[in-house]
């Protein structure tokens, strides 16, 4: 343009805006735009504006320009004669200016954000207990069978559901994009297939049938129970596992013979098999969603494979730890909540940061008191249980970095460094030349989680991934 918009009315322009050609004149400050103020009188009109400025003094008092008043003014709808007649002065401005300066200023902070990472205490309490209830089974069928002579049976069949399971999770998840139909397809043929994989590696070490029964059950449970906590159904999975909670729990007091030991725990499989072929079913005949493209099988590669050393890696603890294990398991639910709480509190840390070197600063210590608070929970079960606490507490930071790695995307990085650190310590069992697995163990467990520690502060140390 080749003139200034003028923003207030005057001379023949009565209350419109115009464009005019002006000779040039100097600048002048934004409060010396608006009109002058009206001398102050003893009039009704000062009464009215003093009226008018107490009843908008709330919408008023935030304001930084008397533009933004006269904005309100008009939105309340006042209009030129009203604004000359009843409170006396020329126009919106002159008006606006007035109420700006007869209301304090105040500046109100804003509502503070609500945090979409609150995490469900009760139900990761209660996913960690379903982590653990299964070995009520071994608990009650124990005098039935030689459990320790087929272990091995189970824990080859254990560690292959464990890794199969971990990759058809976060398939599943990644179907869900696509709708619960797509999701729930996913685990039924991903469940049957993973079963089969597990009971078949588990016929290799098995010198009998009744290991190979053993086996198929374990394999079966699992691959029902992952279905109904992929899909969040926790509760029906407690309800399924209720006549071997009932079994364990009355064994101090009575002993219910071989028929009810071995009955509750195959009516436990049989509730759990029936719950998850409901849920299938009843996410099958669901409303059909738009199909998106199938994630690439490779995408779900690491998880597996982080799950095959986990799993490695828990099962050396338990041979010479087994009751701390039992508490690892547990800690699972409080595990999953405090990942919650790191994401939840970052979006804090994310906020109150004005540099990216701040916010990396205050990551690092939001993963510092996450994960301290995770040891320090274990630290008493170590104690009761009159274990070396050194060990599990470093497989316990390493099982929980990288599952908040995998929270984050980030997969192949926590899954060669897990499994780098499960076969050193396995190599330990079978190498006789190696260090004793004592000393290798807790050794790759360190190693491993300062390495994962130092990645998680390096990738999640930066605002992208919590945006």
């Amino acid at each position: 343009m080749s003139g200034p918009l003028s923003l207030e009315p005057g001379g023949v322009e009565a209350d419109t805006l115009a464009l005019r050609l002006a000779a040039p004149r100097p600048r002048r400050a934004p409060d010396d735009a608006m009109p002058a103020k009206r001398p102050p009188g003893r009039g009704p009109e000062e009464e009215a504006v003093s009226t008018l400025a107490a009843g908008l003094a709330d919408s008023i008092a935030p304001a930084v320009h008397p533009y933004e008043v006269a904005a309100l003014l008009e939105a309340e709808g006042l209009s030129a004669s009203v604004i000359k007649e009843r409170y006396g002065h020329p126009n919106l401005f002159s008006l606006a200016t007035a109420l700006y300066e007869r209301v304090p200023r105040t500046f109100p902070e804003p509502p503070s954000a609500t945090d979409p990472w609150r995490p469900d205490t009760l139900r990761c309490l209660l996913r960690g207990a379903l982590f653990a209830l299964p070995a009520l089974a071994y608990l009650l069928t124990a005098p039935l069978w030689p459990l320790v002579r087929h272990a091995p049976v189970l824990i080859v069949a254990g560690i292959a559901s464990w890794a199969w399971g971990q990759a058809l999770g976060h398939r599943a998840y990644l179907r869900l994009v696509a709708g619960r139909r797509q999701a729930c397809g996913t685990l039924l043929s991903g469940s049957l297939l993973g079963a089969a994989f597990a009971t078949s590696l588990a016929v290799l070490p098995a010198d009998s049938a009744l290991a190979v029964g053993a086996a198929a059950a374990q394999s079966l449970y699992l691959a029902a129970a992952s279905v109904l906590l992929v899909l969040a159904r926790e509760r029906l999975l407690l309800a399924a596992l209720s006549p071997l909670i009932a079994g364990a729990v009355a064994l101090p007091w009575w002993d219910p013979g071989p028929e009810l030991r071995a009955g509750l725990p195959l009516l436990a499989l049989l509730a759990t098999l029936l719950a998850a072929a409901l849920v299938l079913r009843a996410g099958r005949s669901g409303p059909a969603a738009s199909d998106a493209a199938r994630p690439r099988l490779l995408a779900s590669l690491p998880y597996g494979l982080f799950g095959l050393a986990a799993a490695v890696l828990v099962m050396l603890e338990g041979r010479r730890q087994p009751y701390m294990v039992i508490a690892l398991t547990l800690s699972m639910g409080p595990a999953e909540w405090l990942l919650y709480r790191y994401r939840g509190w970052s979006l804090a840390a994310l906020r109150a940061s004005a540099t990216p070197l701040g916010f990396m600063l205050r990551s690092a210590a939001v993963l510092g008191l996450c994960l301290s608070a995770y040891l320090l929970l274990l630290l008493p079960a170590a104690l009761l249980t009159g274990s070396d606490p050194a060990t599990p507490l470093l497989l316990a930071a390493v099982l929980w970095t990288a599952l908040l790695l995998q929270a984050f995307g980030v997969a192949w990085s926590p899954a060669v460094l897990c499994l780098a650190a499960a076969a050193g310590a396995a190599a330990a069992v079978t190498l006789p030349k190696l260090p004793p697995e004592p000393a290798v163990l807790p050794a790759a467990c360190a190693v491993t989680a300062v390495c994962l520690m130092v990645c998680a502060i390096h990738r999640l140390g930066r605002p992208s991934p919590h945006a």
